[in-house]
Formats: C-alpha cells, structure tokens, sequence
C-alpha cells in the first residue's frame, strides 16, 4: 500500500531526539508555557525572520486570535477563499467577523486578487488569503488590493511552512501569519498546535494576553479571552522538527519534479513565476475523478481529495454563499490528492504514475 501521508518512518528517524526532548520536559516539571515554548517561539520566528511569534493551541485559534488582536470582530468582513479547509472560514467566524467567500486562481488554487478586489465593501477589514496545497497565493497583488483600500492582512499558512514568493517566506507579507502545527503539516507536532507570527510587538502582547484568558497580570481578565497555549511538550518535539524542515521541503520539491515528468492524463499542480511551493500536498485535476480514485485504490494507492466540498457548500456555510465562484465550484469536481510525504520512494512514485497512465490509457481504449 502507497498512502497518501505516511508519519511512521520520519519519527522512526527522529525516535531518539523526539523522545531526549520529551524527556527533558518531563523532567522540568513545567508542561504550559514555559522555556520550551518560549524556545521554539524564538527559534520559528527567527527562522522566518520575523520579530514576534505566539504560540496558540491550533491553526485555527491562530488565525482567531490574530483577527481579534487587529481589532476584528462584530460588524466586520473579512475576505478569503471558499476552496480551503473549513478551519480558514471557522476561525473568521469564531472573531466574530463575516466571512466573505472569493474565487481562485485555476493553477495555483490560491486567491484570485481581481476577485478580492471586487468583494470589497465599506465593512471590508481585512482579508485572509491561504497559501494553500503549500503554493503561496499572490500576496504582492493582494498586499496592494489591501493597501489601496487600508486592510488587514492574516495569511493562512497551515499548509506553507517554508513556502516562498518573490523570496520572502510566507507568514511575513501581512500583518500577521497564522501557522498551524497538526501532525501531518510540514512542521507537524504530535498533537495539535498553532502559532501567530508578526513584526508588531503590539499585536503580538495582545495574541498573548488573548491566548490566556485576557489576562495582564495572573488570574485577573483585562478583556474576555480564551485557553489556547502551546503546551511545553508540543514546543520541545517541534523544536526539533524545525531543524528538518528544509530538507523536507526540498525532498517533496522533489517528489513533486518526478510527478511532473512521468505523469499522464492529469494536470499537475502549476507553480506561478517567482514562488516555491513546498507540497505539503500534491493535488493534481483528474478527468473521472472518482473512477480514477478507484482504481489506485484497486492498485493499493491511496488517494484524498481536499476538499469534498468548498465551504460554500457545506451546510453550516451555505448563507455565505453571495459572491459567484465558478472556478472554485470546476476545480472542486476534479481535484484528487496524490501520496506525497519526504520519504516517499522513487519507485513508488513511479508505480503512481504506471497506475494513472493505466488508468487513462484503458479510458481511451474504452471509447
């Protein structure tokens, strides 16, 4: 069996220094923020190159916090996409704000900048564009629709860890980048976890006053909060992740190159001039869809797709549904998910690749 994610063998790798740092947390006797987050808080930002980072208990708290730390709330709108995991739409909605669902670009799947600049209204605030797949969205062009008309800019980079565009990282073109730490990401924990980077002091004391319970000093809310902290066990174990992750990325840049060479009948995903995508997955459009994901199955591939349905469909969103988004709607009907993980094997790629032209080949023989 090729699955489409595959955790074991990269803690295998890792099993002696995963378990040095859990041990040394348990040692410490100090399991909530404590020097381990304070640690990796320092490391990830300044791996990114950015001057603050909190840590949060997920990618979608992350996102919520930051909003809320903008000042973004009741009343407001905020501009994303609908072709996205839900968490992006969730996370709008637990500030308190709208949430105002845009089209995307056809190759990179990312926010359409024409489309952002057209939802605008005088309720606009902020936009939320998602680096998504791990492809940066456009964020010169979004930075200038968000410029012109003075918003704020989250990115969702749950799934861009270490993606780039014009040779910045992304997390460091907005105001503010919302990461999360899920164990399948590019950066994953062994549990959930989040974080809110960004050059704003101010806005990053305020996710931290926020993240615990609106509290300046212990015990005692200057504002209504929430609990959500990156616990001392997580931060160790990702502290050490961290010091992989470019070699990760490079490895499913890889994988991704002898995808692009050997495959047949399907269109591989598009990297706009001047960006790194980082794969964290490899979601190509697949006429016959469905049939095709049978048959890898058939073949002991496994196969996803991300998502079902676009968050305008789904039935707690469904009132979100104002603008029109043709191009989320096509892509929705044809994307399926690809194994992809750095230690995914060449040869397994390749048998990928035979079982799709496979697939094809019979379709056409068939007609």
């Amino acid at each position: 069996m090729i699955p489409v994610i595959e955790l074991h063998q990269q803690h295998a790798e890792l099993a002696e220094e995963l378990q040095a740092a859990a041990a040394r947390v348990l040692a410490g006797g100090w399991f909530i923020l404590g020097p381990e987050v304070r640690a990796f808080e320092a490391e990830f930002a300044a791996w990114l190159g950015v001057a603050q980072c909190a840590g949060v208990a997920s990618g979608t708290d992350a996102i919520t916090l930051a909003l809320r730390a903008l000042g973004i709330g009741p009343g407001d709108e905020v501009i994303t996409v609908s072709h996205t995991a839900v968490a992006t739409v969730a996370a709008i909605v637990n500030a308190g704000a709208t949430p105002v669902l845009v089209d995307i670009n056809a190759q990179t799947f990312t926010m359409d900048p024409e489309a952002c600049a057209r939802a605008i209204t005088a309720r606009t605030r902020a936009v939320v564009p998602v680096h998504l797949y791990g492809h940066p969205a456009d964020m010169p062009a979004i930075m200038a629709v968000a410029g012109q008309h003075g918003l704020r800019v989250v990115e969702d980079c749950a799934q861009a860890h270490g993606a780039r565009c014009e040779g910045r990282l992304v997390g460091t073109w907005g105001d503010c980048g919302a990461f999360s730490f899920y164990p399948t990401k590019n950066l994953g924990a062994l549990g959930d976890g989040g974080a809110v980077v960004t050059n704003d002091s101010g806005v990053a004391a305020r996710v931290r006053m926020l993240r615990e319970y609106g509290w300046r000093e212990r015990y005692i809310s200057a504002e209504h909060g929430t609990n959500s902290r990156l616990d001392e066990l997580q931060a160790a174990l990702l502290r050490v992740k961290l010091r992989h992750v470019e070699a990760w990325n490079a490895a499913r840049r890889a994988h991704a190159a002898q995808y692009a060479a050997q495959l047949r009948g399907v269109e591989a995903p598009g990297e706009r001039t001047g960006c790194m995508h980082v794969y964290h997955l490899y979601v190509v459009r697949a006429p016959g869809r469905d049939a095709l994901a049978a048959h890898l199955q058939a073949q002991g591939i496994g196969t996803a797709r991300h998502y079902p349905a676009p968050v305008h469909q789904q039935p707690a969103y469904r009132h979100l549904h104002t603008q029109a988004l043709p191009v989320t709607e096509a892509v929705s009907r044809d994307i399926l998910t690809l194994p992809m993980f750095p230690e995914l094997r060449e040869d397994d790629i390749a048998a990928v690749c035979r079982a799709v032209a496979a697939f094809y080949a019979e379709r056409e023989g068939a007609r």
